[in-house]
């Protein structure tokens, strides 16, 4: 059984990755409230029935959940059930909260640093008794993108933050597997509408080629003052969205982590 203990605040980044999860598991082996509780049945006693069948706890920690009381009494039993070796506790770190002082010295899995994608990865390997380790730098990541859906398929918005530090340059491509005809992008943060153009066959960096809104933004990105790009779809066509990359050096970019 894979129990995730979370706080239902949390439910936009953690539902996807419970999904997921059921998809490749089955969902009857993931214990997630939504579909684990049903009207009329005693919270409590469901939650110690999951704790005794699981194997795998994920403690999704963040502001919202180290505040709940109902998440502390679930992470801090299944913290006492992996003393005697019974069940794997394994934190993943949602946003930039503290981690508690007795999960320090526990290797947690970080959504907040390397997004949703890398993170799944990573429970997968830990739920197939595998090494975590994936070729690819696990750097703090400055620059990150926050994900909204204001109408499916038709239009979202993203946001992008410098989370810690001043970033000077702000040169951006929004991937998309669309056409130019099928989509608008536009940020409002952008100054001159030379600084926009739509590109071709861009490297997203694991070997595949998608279309994309180039952004040369003159203005840093700074904590505090997100850029902020919306798509609209312009056809019956939905949405194709795929990633952000970001200009790092002269003739190189990479992808910065998104949080939905």
């Amino acid at each position: 059984m894979i129990f995730l203990s979370h706080n239902w605040k949390d439910k936009p980044i953690v539902e996807p990755i419970a999904i997921k999860l059921s998809e490749v598991y089955g969902m009857e082996n993931v214990f997630y409230d939504s579909w684990s509780m049903q009207p009329g049945e005693g919270i409590i006693d469901k939650m110690n029935q999951g704790l005794e069948q699981c194997e795998f706890f994920f403690f999704f920690v963040s502001k919202n959940s180290l505040a709940s009381n109902m998440v502390k009494l679930e992470w801090q039993n299944a913290l006492y059930i992996a003393t005697q070796n019974k069940v794997k506790l394994i934190p993943v770190k949602l946003d930039d909260c503290l981690m508690p002082t007795i999960l320090l010295q526990t290797l947690y899995i970080d959504v907040f640093a390397n997004g949703l994608d890398f993170a799944f990865k990573q429970m997968v390997d830990v739920i197939n008794k595998q090494n975590t380790f994936l070729p690819q730098h696990q750097t703090y990541q400055n620059v990150r993108g926050y994900l909204s859906i204001l109408i499916p398929d038709k239009e979202i918005q993203i946001e992008v933050k410098a989370e810690t530090y001043l970033e000077p340059m702000s040169k951006y491509i929004v991937l998309v597997e669309n056409e130019e005809t099928e989509v608008d992008c536009e940020c409002k943060e952008l100054l001159y509408p030379t600084g926009e153009k739509f590109v071709r066959d861009v490297n997203d960096g694991a070997n595949y080629k998608c279309n994309g809104f180039y952004f040369y933004i003159s203005k840093p990105t700074m904590p505090g003052f997100p850029i902020r790009f919306s798509l609209k779809s312009k056809s019956d066509i939905p949405i194709r969205f795929k990633g952000i990359m970001r200009a790092v050096a002269e003739n190189q970019i990479r992808t910065i982590p998104i949080i939905q």
